[in-house]
């Protein structure tokens, strides 16, 4: 059986084969021809060549790819596969190569940079998945602590702890039946990450005998890793804020025989050797490859006078997890998602599940390595005792007891970790869960939407102590102290105390206590994020406003003046909404884009960060929302940021993003007849200038009777075979084509005048299969151009079609039309022989003598 793709009226596809490794090289097709731009940017992030057509701002991240060895981990981990595992990667990537071969060259990114769709690799989803999580457990993070333990001691580790820039949180609750409408468990919550358009979760639901499961698919990686409903077992994770990447100061020195470095046991070679990044637009760059016992040298080297080396365990053990994932796609109860996380490794995610039976799961997973407790705080010597992996860590678990919240915090995991999120989006879940025993999944939006910011409190009190205020900052004091703490986007008074909050933390990073932090280290650019002094204070502003540490900063002096100097501004406040915008990143910016003003802020269960000191606008927030519900899997709601495609000029692009703003879910389709009923909107449109807009909707049976009955019986019609059947027979004729999988039938308008019935077949499930050699990617046609109501067209039925030609070949697992047209009828024959068909053999059915012709699909 091959695939087949249905798609709901948000454009999601829902796919379906007759078996797992059918419907992998789908779901490549899939990813290649819904996001075809965006995941080969992954794959040349994987390889290191992004510059190459982006251009000079890209050699950073290119030269560290490089460096760390993305690439090869990746090859090593798939070489490492069992062949099970291997053999269902490989038939994905076999679909990316069909996908992209077909369509993706069309799409507005390759034409604007001039870059040709590529060929990928079987290992390529392991690098993609590698190269999107490599900064999760923000190893850069040590540079930080080394830099600020060295200024302000060693309480400055504890003084910065926070999910702070870089790092990727999440919310996740999960509520067990005895506090559901329906006895059933939630599952509900939404990931944080950096915003991306397109967006870096993909809705989809895959389907064969095997399982039947919907979820968030990683463009350019198959299965559903992070979260998945697979009707009587669902999964969702967050980061655990885990501590699993060592960076060690390394000595290197160049002799005759290469490149070595010095470790416990004394001098060893270290592997080296060059690479060259081309970029567009500018000159090569060369860059050294090194890599040490410890692994691959991501800062300096031989010839600089600091040398770093990272140390993470897909490069040490030559696994990512992947076998996680197709065991996820098969789960049925919450055991077998355990069973299945069992071989996670990257990244460290707290996972919740639950199953149809009451079961539950409440566990981290993953890979954390036992070492010296110094390895997770700094960067240590490579050259010293005592920092080398020695096993690793078990992965901690608890009972569920009603409910289960995991937001990032120190809980779950806090063995695991050094830096944690502030529990403010943990405790405020819980208590909100508090409020019900009869959660529905509707409901769940109010959790998802909530904007009280705990967090403002030690500032807010900070300032009702001040005394001998200006009279305009003591009106916008006072007015600070009514506020109800919630960031809404229509709130005046969430900007008012955002723009003090700024003002206090441009003022404390200029503090002399922070001096020593103030400028950035020559280290590459990548990295500075994480170094960078006045994102640091801004996410840390509680603690910084709360420690005994930094005694000779005057807090309450530096709030003062805060508050007074933005008192003392000309003007009104605007609303939170109209500063707080989205900002995501593309890899192309579309500068006309009119991005909308967002609720929230970094430490809201809504968790749209800005930068305190920086900008008001937010680049993270949640790249997707879920409620998955155990009782029915169709009452279950999901929504991303833009939509399923990424392509600009697609109606699915962005049309999720007003739900998005709003904080609404949409349903998640499971039935495949209400599959069909969402079909019945156009599935193709192209606009014919000499004629107007050809559309291509699926057939009803009912809705179109009158149409397709007075077509298919007249004379014109003799060799379509029906020219003497009555209203009924025509209509149980199409409701029995309209109950196939493998035959469709559609109706053709132009301007919305129906002119056409078209159908299609799969030839294998079709009597034509027995009267020749069917190969795979054949697909049938049949056409029945009605006469037309007015003036003749000229050229019209060579228009049309040349429209359905392209709609049948848009699909890539499409490599050749088959036609059959009745040997008497001359007229067809010609028609398809001008459109570019190749007359075949004369075969022999039960209802006609047919000539066989084939169109296949032009190679690139």
């Amino acid at each position: 059986m091959s695939a087949e793709v249905f798609r709901d009226s948000r454009g999601i596809p829902h796919l379906r084969a007759g078996d797992a490794r059918e419907l992998a090289r789908a779901q490549g097709r899939n990813a290649a021809a819904d996001r075809g731009w965006q995941i080969e940017g992954e794959r040349h992030r994987v390889q290191g060549t992004t510059a190459a057509f982006l251009g000079p701002d890209a050699v950073g991240w290119d030269r560290f790819a490089r460096r760390a060895r993305l690439a090869d981990t990746a090859r090593r981990c798939f070489e490492a596969l069992d062949d099970e595992t291997a053999d269902w990667v490989t038939a994905y990537v076999d679909g990316v190569n069909e996908g992209l071969a077909a369509t993706a060259a069309d799409g507005p990114g390759f034409g604007a940079t001039g870059l040709a769709p590529g060929r990928w690799e079987p290992w390529t989803p392991l690098g993609v998945w590698i190269s999107t999580h490599i900064l999760f457990a923000g190893f850069p993070t040590k540079l930080w602590r080394e830099r600020a333990v060295a200024a302000l001691g060693a309480g400055a580790v504890e003084l910065f702890a926070t999910d702070g820039p870089g790092t990727s949180g999440s919310n996740g609750w999960l509520v067990t039946g005895e506090h559901t409408a329906t006895g059933a468990a939630l599952i509900a919550g939404d990931p944080h990450r950096f915003i991306e358009d397109p967006g870096v979760y993909q809705q989809i639901r895959l389907s064969c005998p095997e399982f039947d499961v919907v979820g968030l698919a990683v463009p350019g990686v198959p299965g559903i890793g992070h979260f998945g409903h697979t009707g009587k077992a669902a999964w969702a994770i967050t980061n655990a804020m885990a501590d699993y990447q060592d960076l060690y100061r390394e000595r290197l020195r160049r002799g005759d025989d290469g490149v070595s470095a010095l470790g416990p046991d004394g001098w060893r070679p270290a592997a080296a050797h060059t690479e060259t990044i081309e970029v567009a637009g500018a000159a090569p760059v060369t860059v050294e490859v090194i890599e040490t016992d410890r692994g691959p040298v991501v800062i300096g080297g031989p010839d600089a006078s600091d040398a770093v080396s990272l140390r993470y365990p897909p490069r040490v053990t030559a696994d990512i997890g992947f076998a996680a994932l197709p065991a996820l796609l098969r789960a049925t109860t919450a055991e077998d998602v355990d069973r299945a996380f069992d071989h996670w490794v990257e990244p460290v995610n707290v996972v919740q599940a639950a199953d149809t039976a009451g079961g539950t799961l409440h566990r981290v997973a993953g890979r954390v390595p036992l070492r010296h407790a110094t390895n997770r705080v700094r960067v240590v010597a490579a050259w010293e005792d005592g920092h080398e992996w020695t096993g690793w860590a078990p992965m901690p678990r608890a009972e569920v007891r009603g409910t289960a919240v995991m937001a990032n915090q120190r809980g779950l995991a806090a063995p695991l970790g050094v830096e944690f999120a502030p529990p403010y989006r943990a405790d405020r879940i819980a208590a909100l869960l508090e409020s019900s025993t009869s959660w529905t999944p509707g409901a769940m939006s109010a959790i998802h939407t909530d904007t009280h910011l705990a967090s403002a409190r030690p500032l807010l009190a900070l300032l009702a102590a001040l005394p001998d205020l200006t009279p305009p900052a003591a009106a916008l004091r006072d007015r600070l102290l009514g506020w109800d703490r919630r960031m809404a986007a229509d709130s005046a008074d969430a900007l008012a105390y955002a723009t003090v909050r700024a003002a206090l933390v441009r003022r404390l990073a200029a503090h002399p206590a922070f001096e020593p932090l103030a400028e950035l280290p020559s280290l590459p650019d990548l990295f500075l994020p994480w170094l960078a002094l006045t994102p640091r204070i801004g996410y840390a502003l509680e603690t910084v406003l709360t420690t005994r540490m930094l005694p000779e900063i005057d807090r309450a002096h530096e709030a003062r003046a805060a508050l007074e100097e933005v008192a003392g501004a000309e003007g009104e406040f605007g609303t939170w909404g109209e500063a707080h915008r989205l900002a995501p990143w593309q890899a192309l910016p579309d500068a006309t884009a009119q991005w909308p003003g967002l609720a929230g802020d970094h430490d809201c269960v809504l968790s749209t960060s800005s930068v305190p000191g920086l900008t008001h606008l937010s680049a993270r927030g949640p790249a997707a929302r879920y409620v998955w519900d155990l009782s029915r899997r169709e009452d279950s709601l999901w929504v991303v940021p833009f939509g399923a495609s990424g392509a600009p000029d697609s109606p699915h692009h962005r049309d999720q993003l007003e739900l998005w703003t709003t904080g609404a879910l949409a349903p998640v389709t499971t039935d495949w007849k209400a599959l069909r009923r969402e079909m019945r909107a156009h599935v193709y449109e192209h606009k014919a200038a000499e004629f107007g807009t050809v559309r291509l909707r699926p057939l009803d049976p009912v809705a179109d009777l009158d149409v397709v009955h007075g077509w298919v019986t007249q004379e014109r019609a003799e060799f379509w075979g029906m020219r003497g059947a009555s209203r009924e027979q025509v209509r149980e004729t199409y409701e029995y084509v309209d109950s196939l999988a493998t035959h469709h039938a559609f109706l053709v308008t132009l301007d919305d005048e129906p002119v056409a019935l078209f159908q299609t077949y799969r030839p294998e499930a079709d009597p034509l299969g027995e009267c020749y050699e069917v190969r795979p990617g054949d697909v049938g046609i049949h056409i029945l151009v009605a006469p037309a109501p007015g003036p003749a067209r000229p050229g019209f039925t060579g228009t049309l079609m040349s429209n359905l030609i392209a709609y049948v070949l848009a699909d890539p697992a499409h490599l050749r039309i088959v036609v059959e047209p009745d040997v008497r009828n001359e007229k067809s024959i010609e028609r398809m022989v001008r459109s570019g068909f190749v007359l075949a053999q004369e075969v022999a059915k039960p209802e006609k003598r047919a000539r066989l012709a084939f169109l296949e699909r032009k190679r690139p």
